[in-house]
């Protein structure tokens, strides 16, 4: 498995490279900048704001700088991101620092959950498959799918937090328990997750059921109940862990929308922001971190996968 984790890293370092520049390229194909205000600057202060970015250089040195740094020092290889465009006396790092731990926690909580109540869904659905129970699962696992968080959140919003004010509907603030702002974000954006996962357990528990080695357990006389959980659980979940890996990385480098709705400052609300006033560097930056997100997380489900399935550590 090391071996195996070291060529991911090696491959991963030059497909971070490819996302970096096409990225860059496509900000840069966009219209407007960072400087393209409702009020326009008189020329001199956009000319030397341009030239202090660098913005006033061909694409191609840009690019080379963002990546490699200038004899100023900088650079992506040296662990530098540069400075905000939009957010004054601030650096990206610093910026993706403030919103990282939101969206991790609402990408974290929001998983586990559909983890937890997916998963159960699933193997209930399989063990009693063709009835009520499964059409049930099915049915909430359809709307869960087809109806999107941008639609479901504002309603939990009103239902939940306004009218029945269970819960507070905006915002996150931290001089209080900041964990009840939390949990409508974190259902809103475990719903469509608990969809997936409930699908895909049962139907790779009904597959497992009736595998071999499921039929091997039950001729030695092995109880029911063993036969599930130690037995047809762990052939089960392989797909289930296929599909965590980069829904987490997505998560966790935050939900867009989500953010959006319930007033979150995490790193999908900066995304937003920084693509509408053109804030090149904070995008990179977001995209870098979610980019790298994907790798890792591929990457642990598939060691996790060869822990759960011996037949893949030869492969």
């Amino acid at each position: 498995m090391l071996a195996l984790a070291v060529r991911r890293i090696l491959v991963a370092i030059p497909t971070l490279l490819a996302i970096v520049a096409a990225a860059f390229l496509l900000m840069k194909a966009a219209p407007g900048g960072p400087f393209t205000l409702e009020r326009q600057l008189p020329p001199e202060i956009e000319q030397r704001m341009q030239a202090k970015f660098g913005l006033d250089l061909p694409v191609g040195e840009q690019l080379a700088r963002y990546i490699f740094g200038s004899d100023e020092g900088g650079g992506l290889i040296r662990g530098d991101f540069g400075p905000s465009m939009t957010y004054k006396d601030k650096n990206v790092i610093e910026i993706i620092a403030e919103g990282a731990p939101t969206s991790a926690l609402l990408g974290l909580g929001a998983m586990a959950l559909a983890l937890l109540v997916g998963g159960g869904l699933g193997v209930m659905a399989a063990l009693r498959q063709n009835k009520i129970q499964d059409y049930a699962v099915m049915a909430l696992a359809i709307a869960g799918v087809c109806l999107p968080p941008l639609v479901v959140g504002p309603v939990m919003q009103l239902l939940f937090g306004v009218q029945l004010g269970w819960f507070p509907s905006q915002g996150l603030y931290r001089d209080e328990f900041g964990l009840a702002y939390l949990i409508l974000p974190i259902v809103t954006l475990s719903l469509p997750l608990i969809a997936i996962v409930s699908r895909l357990m049962r139907a790779s528990m009904i597959e497992a059921m009736r595998s071999n080695a499921i039929r091997t357990a039950r001729a030695k006389g092995l109880p029911e109940a063993q036969v599930i959980w130690r037995h047809a659980l762990p052939i089960a979940i392989l797909p289930v862990v296929s599909y965590v890996g980069p829904a987490l990385a997505g998560v966790m480098a935050g939900s867009f929308v989500i953010e959006t709705v319930y007033q979150l400052p995490g790193i999908g609300k900066q995304f937003v922001y920084a693509a509408q006033q053109r804030d090149y560097t904070l995008v990179m930056g977001v995209v870098l971190i979610y980019s790298f997100l994907i790798i890792l997380m591929n990457l642990a489900a598939d060691l996790m996968y060869r822990v759960l399935d011996p037949r893949t550590r030869t492969a």
